[in-house]
């Protein structure tokens, strides 16, 4: 049978709704409204802000901060420290809680640690952001971006290993269940 364990350093409003088999450590904050899946880690020290929404099988490492505004779906992997922000220009003496941005991190993707994901972009699903990365702008299936601002360094399979594509535009790759093809600078899977 399924649980949900909570260390007792950390808040859980009313309201929150947390899935079976999730782990929630020390010194944590869900807020109100907020809904996390089945089988999560939320490591040391996150806040999960009102109405955030987290699929099932993600783990949140130390230090990660969910504001209002961020979409996570299931098996995504966030870095420790890495930082979401929901607002484009924000001033401490203006109330813009109204102009809140939508940022998305799409199914698989992982973030790297101390990366920064600047609102209103999506993050594709299987994406690979670097350590350290400043992304400034949407990121594809299957990217690979890393660097201040976060550029194109190729692409990757949803297992994360790098992509090369032959001249018909097919990867050379021994996994034959999975199939990635290149076209129009994007990359589509076909699973056998």
């Amino acid at each position: 049978m399924a649980y949900v364990k909570i260390h007792p350093s950390s808040v859980v409003d009313r309201g929150a709704e947390i899935g079976e088999g999730t782990v929630i450590w020390h010194f944590c904050h869900i807020s109100t409204g907020s809904k996390i899946g089945t089988n999560c880690s939320l490591g040391q020290n996150v806040f999960v802000a009102p109405n955030v929404k987290v699929g099932n099988g993600v783990k949140i490492q130390n230090n990660v901060s969910l504001f209002s505004g961020v979409e996570i779906e299931d098996n995504v992997f966030l870095g420790p420290s890495c930082v979401f922000t929901n607002i484009l220009i924000p001033r401490s003496e203006i109330n813009r809680k109204h102009e809140f941005k939508k940022t998305l991190i799409k199914t698989g993707a992982s973030i790297g640690a101390n990366a920064v994901i600047l609102c209103n972009n999506e993050i594709g699903r299987y994406a690979l952001v670097g350590a350290g990365s400043v992304v400034t702008r949407s990121v594809k299936d299957f990217e690979l971006v890393a660097g201040n601002p976060a550029r194109h360094r190729g692409w990757v399979d949803r297992f994360g290993n790098k992509l090369e594509f032959d001249n018909n535009g097919w990867a050379n790759y021994p996994d034959c269940t999975h199939k990635y093809f290149l076209k129009d600078n994007s990359v589509e899977e076909y699973v056998n």
